[in-house]
């Protein structure tokens, strides 16, 4: 059997990753004395909705999208290293039910820190110790997470001090969701997911449950049945953080599916209440179902327990807005268990399938690491 091209860690051993970072903080030379951090967060996110709206000549899609972070996250510890290597070390979580795929020996997180000491011309390194916790091919995020996260935590640690508008520029290079990350601020993403308005949105509960399969973005992009003209909507009226946003629908299509209405046309609705209401849809989920007919079987898995669901990304992932009795969205502090953790609520999950109850996010945990 060939080696595996990295090192695998158990989990128990963070403990003393956690200790030697902390004994080597201060000792470095010159006057730069961080030499490690750790538990730093990757979070998800999910796509609230998403609209396919165009193409252009060289081919990439055209996207409107609402993007919400989630606290379901992925883990990194940082140590510095003065001989400028770089590498990544991934930690084993022994007491998971759902053991992920090994990732590749070049993932998202170390182009990330290559890309950066490149740019950078800086002659430090680092072992990167990434804990998955987010599953792949889950429409989720986790491997865009983990280079933001990455980026922001070694602009720390080898004292650049770079603003994040130049760390979103390495990371637009990396794929098109690590400059969301890296801004730190749930967003309304356009074009191809180059140009992200921050908005300030509800702090609410999902359902996100993955099936086993999982699919590949491209394949569903270049399925010819895939809706490409989905009507624009505008966002108007927004004012310093988001707080003022309003969305005007053009369409009131695909008002009743999967219980997520559309605004009537050209009626404006808030962002909270855009989001409480489930406005849009995913362009993207019919040709997933059809491709994967588990996606179909998980969304109504959700509809059945929760009355709604919507598929987050280009999947697996599906995803519900948990509503109390009055079929008012349900805030955190209504549902204690959305911790990122499963609950009572997925306890009878099907074999196989991975499900969190889920809190939103109102930032980027590590939104104040950059100026």
């Amino acid at each position: 059997m060939p080696e595996r091209p990295w090192r695998t860690t158990p989990v128990r051993h963070v403990r003393g990753i956690r200790a030697a970072c902390a004994a080597t903080r201060g000792k470095g030379p010159g006057p730069m004395t961080l030499r490690a951090l750790y538990d730093v967060p990757a979070p998800a996110k999910l796509n609230l909705f998403l609209h396919v709206v165009g193409r252009r000549a060289d081919g990439y899609h055209l996207l409107q999208s609402l993007f919400a972070m989630i606290d379901w996250a992925d883990r990194l510890h940082f140590e510095r290293r003065d001989d400028g290597r770089l590498a990544r070390h991934d930690l084993r979580d022994d007491a998971s039910d759902h053991p992920f795929a090994a990732l590749p020996a070049e993932d998202l997180c170390l182009r990330a820190a290559r890309a950066l000491a490149a740019a950078s011309g800086t002659t430090l390194g680092a072992d990167i110790h990434l804990q998955k916790r987010l599953p792949a091919g889950a429409g989720l995020g986790g491997g865009s997470s983990d280079a933001a996260s990455t980026l922001l935590a070694l602009n720390r640690l080898w004292g650049l001090h770079w603003p994040r508008e130049r760390l979103a520029a390495i990371g637009l290079a990396l794929g098109a969701d690590v400059p969301f990350f890296v801004r730190g601020a749930n967003a309304f993403v356009e074009g191809i997911g180059d140009l992200i308005r921050p908005v300030q949105l509800p702090v609410l509960t999902y359902a996100v449950v993955k099936p086993p399969a999982s699919l590949a973005t491209a394949e569903i992009f270049g399925h010819p049945r895939l809706k490409r003209d989905t009507a624009r909507i505008a966002l108007a009226a927004c004012g310093e953080g988001g707080d003022a946003a309003v969305i005007l629908s053009s369409s009131s299509e695909d008002s009743a599916a999967r219980g997520s209405p559309a605004s009537p046309a050209g009626h404006p609705e808030s962002i909270g209440e855009a989001v409480a209401h489930g406005f849009g849809r995913n362009d993207l989920q019919p040709v997933a179902e059809e491709r994967c007919p588990e996606v179909a079987e998980v969304a109504r898995w959700l509809v059945a327990r929760f009355g709604n669901s919507r598929m987050t990304g280009s999947g697996s992932a599906v995803f519900a807005r948990v509503v109390d009795a009055s079929g008012m969205a349900a805030s955190p502090e209504a549902m204690p268990a959305a911790t990122g953790t499963p609950s009572a609520s997925l306890a009878d999950l099907p074999p196989g399938w991975l499900g969190r109850m889920c809190r939103g996010l109102a930032r980027h945990p590590l939104a104040d690491w950059a100026r």
